[in-house]
């Protein structure tokens, strides 16, 4: 265990040096400007990253490395988690080995170093996991008042959490073991503090017309079983690409044997895997799954493959690590150096984060009164990289959800508003001038940045006091 722990520190240096080196994506900006105005909830998510982040910019200050500190961090422990929970689950197998290999060989993993809800939101999951697997261990019910806490910490990192206290209580309602449990106090003393942990996020809804939960449940649209099928082969081949093909299979080769068995814990992890695979294949007949939304369904999984027979895990752990790590090592060099020649219009590592502080000083130098942009959150991007002398404004309604300085005395002022795409909306005109995000010469994204009259409410956005490392400049343009 000892030189595995050396692989996960050198593993954990490395993901940390990434998150120091590459500009934020949207999102990460999007979750630095919440952790400027810490509240119980927001218009997109509930309120654990803007925490985490906060919390990061206090050790590693206004930057990159700073904004995503702790998911790097969180991802390593994580990782014992899982093996702690492999031990329990399946002791004297060696399960807690095989489980961390494979969940740090995916590629969903090694880009644990990113910032957004689901790094607190599977950070938690994965400790809820560990508790249940020492209470199996050690059968002190105490180990549900920390179930509870995971949980409820998990439900404040995205709502997609309740899946994990529904699966726990479909356990509990369908073994003999679990319904046990149910006559006993601490596991209803556990849910009561989730739920009491996630309350303010209630009350802040509540006082806010509902907002979060509105968005979050209109997401799907009509079916149409043309699109259902492209959305589903889209998950599952992403999952397969994020997970690497060897260990996607191992670990569906280990939840297939453990449906065969009649074991209490692997119902749990049956249950703790499959609820939430049905949710999203059920969500990809209508709309397409991000592909980090299913990371829930990694910790039990890993777990599940980890406990298939040793003959199996000895043929299979190695090339199916060695398959992980190469894929994630194409990913890192893509991401840092643009190794491979795609054009950077068609790059997902381009589009996301190729060119930000030199797109930001450009829109700078175009105008000095403000910069807003339409309905996109990349409007943080312009307010974390921009020179700290550019207004940056808000006028739409997600940025109304927010205590900042009123814009109201821009009411009247002419400044700019960023369009995506060539064509800007007709009513703009001749005022529009074409402004390109690019990966060295490359571009990567195409603007409009137009005139803009500035409405009579809005916000004015935070700007960092001081910007530290603004991210790789050099090497493949970012």
């Amino acid at each position: 265990m000892k030189y595995w722990i050396f692989v996960l520190i050198l593993l954990t240096a490395l993901r940390l040096a990434l998150a120091a080196s590459l500009p934020l994506v949207p999102d990460e900006a999007y979750y630095w400007l919440w952790s400027q105005h810490l509240q119980a909830g927001y218009c997109d998510h509930p309120p654990m990253v803007a925490a985490w982040v906060a919390a990061g910019e206090l050790i590693g200050g206004t930057s990159a490395l700073g904004v995503r500190l702790l998911a790097p961090l969180a991802s390593a422990v994580a990782s014992l988690f899982i093996w702690r929970a492999a031990e329990d689950f399946f002791p004297g197998r060696g399960a807690g080995l095989t489980a961390c290999c494979l969940s740090n060989a995916t590629v969903l993993v090694g880009v644990s170093f990113l910032m957004t809800p689901d790094a607190p939101l599977l950070f938690f999951w994965t400790a809820a996991i560990a508790a249940l697997g020492r209470w199996f261990v050690s059968g002190d019910d105490r180990w549900w008042l920390a179930v509870g806490v995971a949980a409820g910490c998990a439900l404040l990192s995205k709502y997609t959490a309740i899946l994990l206290i529904a699966a726990i209580g479909l356990w509990l309602l369908t073994t003999p073991e679990g319904r046990k449990a149910l006559r006993r106090p601490l596991p209803w003393a556990g849910l009561a503090i989730a739920f009491a942990l996630f309350a303010p996020n209630i009350v802040w809804n509540a006082t806010h017309g509902w907002v979060s939960y509105l968005k979050q449940g209109s997401r799907l649209v009509e079916f149409d079983p043309s699109r259902a099928l492209v959305y589903f082969a889209d998950m599952i081949l992403g999952q397969i690409g994020l997970a690497t093909p060897l260990v996607f299979g191992l670990a569906a080769v280990g939840v297939w044997r453990l449906a065969r068995t009649g074991d209490a814990k692997a119902k749990l992890l049956l249950w703790l895997t499959l609820l939430p695979t049905a949710v999203f294949v059920q969500h990809s007949m209508l709309d397409r799954v991000q592909g980090q939304w299913p990371a829930i369904i990694y910790p039990s999984a890993f777990i599940a493959a980890a406990a298939l027979p040793a003959a199996m895990i000895a043929r299979w752990r190695g090339p199916a690590m060695a398959v992980g790590f190469a894929m994630t090592i194409l990913a890192y060099a893509q991401a840092t150096l643009a190794s491979f020649p795609f054009p950077a219009a068609r790059d997902p590592t381009a589009i996301l984060m190729a060119g930000w502080p030199e797109y930001a000083r450009a829109l700078a130098a175009r105008s000095k009164a403000f910069v807003t942009q339409a309905g996109k959150i990349e409007l943080a991007e312009i307010a974390f990289y921009a020179p700290p002398d550019v207004v940056v404004a808000g006028f739409d309604d997600r940025w109304s959800y927010f205590d900042w300085a009123d814009a109201s005395a821009l009411a009247g002022t002419r400044g700019l508003i960023i369009f995506d795409g060539p064509n800007p909306p007709a009513q703009f005109g001749d005022s529009c001038a074409r402004l390109d995000r690019k990966r060295k010469n490359d571009v990567a994204f195409v603007y409009q940045a137009c005139d803009f009259t500035a409405p009579a409410r809005g916000v004015l956005l935070p700007r960092p006091t001081r910007l530290v490392s603004p991210g790789l400049t050099d090497a493949a343009g970012f």
